[in-house]
């Protein structure tokens, strides 16, 4: 036989059961020995305690928040951003170094307290630490959070400021996506290793040496990599600079967790008219004045070619890590067709590949100009990329890099789509035209070379 009992008999054992295991936890609290911390909200002379917001801060940040009985939602700053917070008197819990702690939501007498529960024989080993891990967490949401400004010097030699809002990220960046990984985790290790090279008795400070063609994206990269970090740029413009004092004082003028920036810097070598020297340029680089400026910084200086620069310049601890950007592939090219069409596969793909691998290219910023004034049709900005492919590569070429043998002609664009594909393609080669007239873009007469990434100093190339 089958007993029914009713819901509201289920109901009042199952809120039995669950006070009973409330009852004991505090049972087992007094005989586990457990030591209570306080953080309340103010300090005894009624001041804010800017501990009890770092601890708000990293305990709205645990994943453990979720599993609490009552867990309050808010609409955060961002677009479709969610914020989670302990409700009043709701305990989460946390563990760190072994050791399981836990966080209780106090309200008493209209003060907010945040209450830490922490086993004695755990107190000695893990109770520092924990606050500094708690330190740390804060210092790096608050970094995240914070607006991040673009400086640039006048010729009057201080800094003007803007908020900088460029929309490049890593993940739009057209780079092969091992280099791309590699690039992110280098970030990622420096950011933690304050400790490390102070230890080495080094500044902590990386530097990016940027070179390839022009329009192959040093600049978007420059601004994703501050983005990444959220980190102020520093936008040095050398041209403006009257003297070596006065590059050192721009130097000491900028500020910590800052991306610094020296743009074409080969053209500025180059220029025998410049009132700097090539010493006064070498010690901004990695001088005495950059150990005293502060910490947390990566410089970043762009070129077209490192072939002509002296040496000096790129010796490792002035350069650390080298990336070469190169006209682009087919794989950025999949990239690039992917972020400003939202085309991730395509009947012309094949058609492409082919073209990429006899040897015609373009740099990303063509290629992403054609997709931008077609981007109503990717069809007809994937055949307007084609044309401009084929006559780059004629026009780069003697024995036309487009055609692979004399009785096999280049295939010519494709329709897909519509009929009108033709009148299309021809309007394709006035705007690749017009638009390399507008920028003026460099076509340099290098060969193609692979992505270079040297993580090691001692492995960058000469």
């Amino acid at each position: 036989m089958v007993f029914q009992y009713p819901i509201w008999v289920l109901a009042l054992v199952l809120g039995l059961v669950a006070v009973a295991l409330k009852k004991w936890s505090r049972v087992g609290d007094w005989f586990q020995a457990y030591q209570l911390f306080k953080v309340p909200e103010f300090n005894e002379n009624m001041q804010d305690n800017y501990l009890y917001r770092k601890v708000s801060v990293y305990i709205n940040s645990l994943v453990a928040l979720e599993d609490s009985d009552f867990t309050n939602l808010f609409s955060g700053k961002k677009a479709n951003e969610i914020v989670l917070a302990l409700d009043p008197n709701q305990t989460v819990h946390d563990t760190f170094l072994g050791a399981r702690v836990s966080w209780t939501n106090a309200h008493a007498n209209s003060c907010r307290t945040f209450v830490l529960k922490i086993r004695k024989k755990d107190k000695r080993r893990i109770l520092r630490p924990y606050l500094q891990h708690i330190h740390s967490v804060f210092d790096e949401f608050e970094q995240r959070k914070r607006e991040v400004s673009l400086y640039m010097n006048g010729a009057d030699g201080r800094w003007r400021s803007v908020p900088f809002s460029h929309p490049s990220t890593l993940e739009t960046i057209a780079m092969d996506s091992d280099l791309k990984n590699r690039v992110k985790s280098d970030l990622e290790s420096f950011l933690k290793s304050k400790q490390y090279y102070h230890r080495l008795g080094r500044v902590w400070k990386r530097s990016f040496l940027l070179y390839g063609p022009s329009g192959t994206g040093k600049s978007s990269f420059v601004a994703a990599m501050a983005k990444f970090l959220c980190y102020d740029v520093y936008d040095v413009d050398l041209s403006r600079v009257s003297d070596d004092s006065d590059l050192k004082l721009l130097l000491l003028q900028t500020r910590n967790k800052s991306v610094i920036v020296v743009e074409d810097l080969d053209r500025f070598v180059a220029d025998k008219t410049t009132t700097l020297s090539f010493s006064g340029v070498l010690n901004f680089m990695d001088g005495l004045l950059n150990s005293c400026c502060g910490d947390e910084r990566v410089m970043v200086f762009t070129m077209n070619t490192k072939d002509h620069i002296d040496p000096a310049m790129l010796r490792p601890g002035r350069v650390d890590v080298h990336i070469y950007f190169p006209l682009c592939d087919f794989n950025a090219f999949k990239t690039l067709a992917n972020s400003y069409l939202g085309v991730k596969d395509h009947k012309l793909f094949p058609q492409l590949e082919e073209i990429f691998q006899s040897g015609a290219t373009l740099s990303p910023a063509e290629i992403g100009e054609i997709m931008i004034v077609n981007r109503s049709s990717p069809s007809r900005a994937l055949k307007s990329v084609i044309t401009a492919l084929q006559i780059n590569g004629d026009s780069r070429s003697p024995a036309k890099i487009g055609q692979r043998s004399a009785d096999k002609p280049p295939r010519p664009v494709e329709e897909v789509g519509d009929q009108s594909g033709g009148l299309l393609c021809r309007e394709s080669v006035h705007t690749v035209r017009e638009f390399r007239k507008l920028y003026g873009f460099l076509r340099l007469k290098s060969s193609r070379k692979s992505g270079s990434f040297d993580v090691d100093s001692n492995q960058n190339e000469r």
